[in-house]
């Protein structure tokens, strides 16, 4: 018999651009948690994430689902969908947690797959037979079967790649300078854009290398007459004169994005580059 639940669910988000949104909700959750402006941290797998904090995308997540696609907090589940009690769940891992209110009901279960840097999600109702057999841990909860996984699901949309953080693209040695307290903000930006010319620096980038210390976002306005004078051109999408320099590259800037131009390049050449964090 067909789940009719299930259905008007997956219709419903059929209607939005689900993996875009997706990813802009899992990006904000990493970028959440790894509160580079505060802590400096870039990179959600680095030892200097606690493993609790990695595990807290997940709830984080939650929120930033119910935003992006303006859906309510209501009980009993995480949200109302059509009308329909649905529950949220992610894991960076391979299987989810279901909590024993959320059994034989709707889940959405997002897969977030670090190593890859991308996502999948699926819809898929969690009958208690397709939950691993036991009591669970302390509170119920249970691991979703894989082979349920596979074969009940429904897609809502397949592996979607996730932003890049560009400082991941830097060594280790490139970026111990460009987050070290000394030289100052204005030196260390200049050092990022230098080891990372081409690539889109978004806003949250400048806010992780100037971590602690005040307005980085007008130390980088500061670096480009000395970016000049090294021959690199900074871009920043806030401006519409940048915008259009960027576009006649064939680069597409957006704003609060950057990114630092050699003077020596074709002016008919394109440049990419990650944006996002992860």
């Amino acid at each position: 018999m067909a789940d009719v639940q299930l259905q008007a669910v997956l219709a419903w988000f059929l209607d939005h651009h689900v993996a875009e949104l997706y990813t802009e909700a899992i990006r904000n959750s990493i970028d959440y948690v790894l509160d580079g402006a505060r802590t400096g941290r870039f990179d959600l797998r680095s030892p200097k994430v606690h493993p609790g904090e990695r595990a807290s995308v997940g709830a984080k997540l939650e929120y930033e689902v119910l935003r992006v696609f303006s859906l309510p907090k209501s009980k009993p589940l995480d949200t109302l969908v059509s009308e329909i009690p649905v529950d949220i769940k992610a894991t960076i891992g391979k299987n989810w947690t279901i909590p024993t209110e959320a059994h034989c009901q709707l889940c959405i279960c997002t897969q977030i797959d670090l190593t890859r840097n991308r996502h999948r999600t699926w819809l898929v109702r969690t009958h208690r037979s397709w939950l691993y057999r036991g009591a669970g841990n302390n509170d119920g909860k249970r691991g979703l079967a894989a082979q349920a996984r596979d074969q009940w699901s429904v897609p809502l949309y397949d592996w979607t790649a996730l932003p890049v953080n560009p400082l991941t693209f830097l060594t280790e040695e490139q970026a111990d300078q460009v987050l070290a307290e000394k030289p100052g903000q204005v030196k260390r930006l200049l050092m990022m854009f230098r080891f990372l010319e081409g690539r889109i620096i978004p806003r949250n980038v400048i806010l992780t290398v100037g971590a602690g210390n005040g307005d980085p976002m007008r130390r980088a306005r500061q670096a480009r007459d000395e970016a000049a004078e090294e021959g690199l051109t900074l871009l920043c999408g806030d401006w519409v004169e940048s915008r259009d320099q960027a576009a006649a590259r064939g680069i597409s800037l957006r704003p609060g994005e950057w990114i630092a131009l050699s003077d020596k390049q074709d002016e008919a050449g394109s440049v990419g580059g990650g944006t996002g964090s992860v």
